[in-house]
Order: C-alpha cells, then sequence, then structure tokens
C-alpha cells in the first residue's frame, strides 16, 4: 500500500521533510519514503491512496493514561475532593471499585476509540479495579485487539484493599508479562504496575519482585505525585521515595517513574544512573492541584522524559499545549516549555516505547512500523522542516485527524472508526455509567 499526494513530517533522525511525499507500507512496517513520484515509479504494481494534500505523520504515544477512569466524564461524587488524598478515596478508589469485568471492557473500548480518533496509536496503561482483578488485563488486551490499538499495560498494585487482593493483583501483572512475552507481539506488552510507595508496604514490594524473579523487571509506578507521598515515605522507612523503589530494584532501564512532581537533585540523578524515564503529566498534575514538576531540571540533569495524560484527555496535541504554556508559567521563562515539550513528544516517547518493542514507532522511516496519522491541516503560514514543531503545537489539534493507520492497517477512515461499532459501545458506556454514578 502507497500512501500518496501528501505533505510528510518523518521526525527520522535527519528530520526528512517532504512537501509532496509518499509512503510504501508493506505488512506491518514502512518499507520506503520519499518524493511522490519516485516512489510511485519504483512500486508501480502496489495499490496507491490519493491523500490529496493532507499532513501525514507518525501516530501520537500517550505514555500513561488510566483507562479504568473513563465512566468519569460528567460524574459527581458527594464526599470532598479538597485534597489529593481525598481525591483518591473519594473519588478514584470509589469509582474502580464499582468496576466488572465488563465496565473494564467498555472503558478501554471508548478510551481506544478515542485515542484513535484523536490520532493516538500507542497507549501505555496503568490498571485499576478491585473487584474484578482477575482477567482485567487480558480484557484490556482483547479490546485493544478488538480495535486495533498498540498498547502496554499493567495493574497496579496496592495494600488499599486488603491481601487477598493484593495477591490477585499480583498474579494478573505477572500472568499478563508472561503472555505478552509469549505472544512476542508487539501490539501488546506489558509492565508490572505499582500504585505508589504510601500504597504499598514492604512486604508487598517484596512479593512483587518475588512474582517478578526470572519473569521481567519493569514497572510502572507513580512516584511523588502529591507531596504527601513523599512525607509518608521519609516518616514510615527514612528514605525517599526514589531511593526506597530503588533499594527493591524497582528503578532501572525497564521502568517508568510517573509524574516525580516532588522529587529532589538525589533522586534524579538516581532515575538517571539506572536510565528511567519519567513521564510528565501536565492537566492532570494542574487539575489534582499537586504542583508541577521540575521539567527543566530534569532536562539539566540528563532525564528521559516522556509526556502522558493520566486520562486527563486522549488528546495528546492537547497535552502537548498545557506542557508548552505551564512550564513557561511556572519558571517565568517564556524561553521554556516549547523545545522540551516537543523533544518529549516526538523523540523520547517514541524512544520509550520503542525500548519494550522489536521495532520502532513514531518516526517514518523504513523498517518502523507504520503507525501513521492524516490531518486535514491547511496552513496559513508556511511549513518546514524547520518549525513543523511550532505548527504541532499551535496549530494541530486531535479533531483535526482524519486517519489513523496502525501496524499497517486503517482502524480510522475519513473520521470513521473502521474496526468496531462506536455507537453500540457509547451507548452500552452511557448505560453502564448511569448506573455506577448512582453508587458514588
Amino acid at each position: 500500500m502507497i500512501l500518496s499526494n501528501c505533505l510528510i513530517i518523518t521526525n527520522d533522525e535527519n528530520n526528512n521533510f517532504y512537501e509532496n511525499g509518499a509512503v510504501y507500507i508493506k505488512d506491518k512496517l514502512i518499507e520506503d519514503v520519499g518524493e511522490n513520484q519516485d516512489i510511485l515509479k519504483k512500486y508501480p504494481d502496489e495499490e496507491v491512496i490519493d491523500l490529496k494534500g493532507k499532513l501525514l505523520m507518525p501516530g501520537m504515544i500517550c505514555a500513561h493514561s488510566h483507562i479504568y477512569s473513563a465512566y468519569a466524564r460528567g460524574m459527581a461524587v458527594s464526599k470532598p475532593t479538597d485534597n489529593f488524598f481525598n481525591v483518591l478515596e473519594n473519588l478514584w478508589w470509589a469509582l474502580d471499585r464499582e468496576l466488572t469485568t465488563e465496565d473494564v471492557r467498555l472503558n478501554a473500548l471508548t478510551t481506544y476509540m478515542e485515542s484513535i480518533a484523536n490520532g493516538v496509536t500507542t497507549v501505555i496503561d496503568h490498571h485499576s479495579g478491585p473487584n474484578s482483578v482477575e482477567n482485567s488485563l487480558f480484557t484490556l488486551g482483547e479490546a485493544a485487539k478488538e480495535v486495533g490499538i498498540r498498547t502496554n499495560l499493567c495493574y497496579e498494585l496496592s495494600d488499599r484493599d486488603g491481601a487477598e487482593i493484593r495477591d490477585k493483583e499480583i498474579k494478573e501483572n505477572v500472568d499478563w508479562i508472561k503472555y505478552s512475552q509469549k505472544e512476542n507481539d508487539d501490539m501488546l506488552r506489558g509492565l508490572f504496575g505499582l500504585h505508589a510507595s504510601f500504597t504499598l508496604s514492604d512486604e508487598s514490594l517484596e512479593k512483587a519482585l518475588d512474582a517478578m524473579d526470572g519473569v521481567y523487571n519493569g514497572f510502572h509506578v507513580h512516584v511523588a505525585e502529591g507531596i504527601e507521598d513523599q512525607w509518608d515515605c521519609q516518616r514510615k522507612y527514612g528514605k525517599r521515595i526514589v531511593e526506597r523503589l530503588n533499594d527493591f530494584g524497582i528503578i532501572n532501564e525497564n521502568s517508568l517513574a510517573i509524574h516525580c512532581v516532588h522529587i529532589n537533585g538525589r533522586e534524579m540523578e538516581i532515575l538517571k544512573k539506572n536510565n528511567t524515564p519519567v513521564i510528565f503529566n501536565p492537566e492532570s498534575n494542574m487539575n489534582n492541584a499537586v504542583g508541577v514538576p521540575p521539567v527543566n531540571r530534569f532536562f539539566e540533569k540528563g532525564l528521559k522524559v516522556g509526556i502522558g495524560t493520566d486520562a486527563y484527555t486522549n488528546d495528546m496535541f492537547e497535552s502537548m499545549k498545557v506542557s508548552n504554556i505551564i512550564q513557561a508559567h511556572n519558571t517565568q521563562d517564556p524561553t521554556k516549555g516549547f523545545g522540551e515539550t516537543l523533544e518529549m513528544q516526538f523523540k523520547n516517547n517514541p524512544d520509550i516505547v520503542s525500548h519494550f518493542l522489536n521495532n520502532e514507532v513514531g518516526r517514518i522511516k523504513k523498517g518502523a512500523y507504520a503507525d501513521l496519522i492524516t490531518i486535514n491541516y491547511d496552513p496559513y503560514t508556511p511549513i518546514n522542516k524547520d518549525n513543523w514543531g511550532g505548527h504541532s503545537l499551535f496549530g494541530l489539534t486531535g479533531r483535526l485527524v482524519n486517519d489513523t493507520i496502525i501496524n499497517g492497517k486503517f482502524v480510522m477512515k475519513d473520521k470513521i472508526i473502521t474496526t468496531v461499532d462506536q455507537a453500540k459501545i457509547h451507548a452500552d458506556s452511557r448505560q453502564r455509567a448511569a448506573k455506577i454514578w448512582k453508587n458514588l
């Protein structure tokens, strides 16, 4: 299949840019990219899809989300949400306890569909639902297969629902990781999920490590999202969160450290030494009023910083816009945020996801997975290889995405999801959400 007659942002190592280019996709990989007429001449027998001047670029990547929160849109709660711990206890933990396996499926389908509609082709998710733990990750995985999105899944281990559920959570993580390793299908991958230091005893961390012995050493964990988490760790263990997790071997190159709002220089050095990526979630941090992580210091320290949404939105263009302005605002320096945001989404997120895969994502180049999006974008200023980042931040939005291609297949064409019945899924989700809301 050849995607022809398009403006191409490759985001490759050489920043190749084509005003009238084409991409040849063979099976699930990009086989060739270049000038439109050159590609058409080289592969005369291939199916050609004329994109009629649309912008073609790599699919967007969300490096941290929470599918289980899908029902929260429009939901009200009756208990206080006036600080971070109350937000967790009275909103998110109240919601996740209501979820059945069918809710997990619906949450996954709606989140994945909306992600695709906004040009997101890979989602790294951190799941929770203590009363529907068993097979929950497999349910998410089946939904991902059904929709056709690339995903990396884990279940957040926590002590908050007792030892019996904790042990089920450990098993679900390990079973999923073993399954994804056996399948060796880069559409589905797994990490071991940990909620946060303040909800995990040493005993639980030791049990998790014992279960992962010989299986994998990659973890997906919230780190110092609220200052209360840091205080709790210092009070109980006499050390800071990253130090505690590092003592258990959890901080390593296969792990993801999420948020890191309240870490210090020593903790940054530990993350750097162990090549552990940090994931910034700008809108969620602002919404929860937990503060803004020192992203610029992360970059100065040489940390690899990715960007996610924490499920606040499924539009990474939106998340990028907020990332840019909150960094400028927080540092009171208008030169901060722009370059860092582009590096997070277009360099670091592809690196972070590709680390877990057999082939690259996030770039249009030979040998990379064909995860691509087309955008109806008619710019009223010039766009070229030197300024497409500015257009991405100030001109592009998820609403402009026209087609989404994942693993070489159209999963959305002309804004219509091609793989599932979106209207029926939305109707089923509305019905279930209304029932759950009554309990909150």
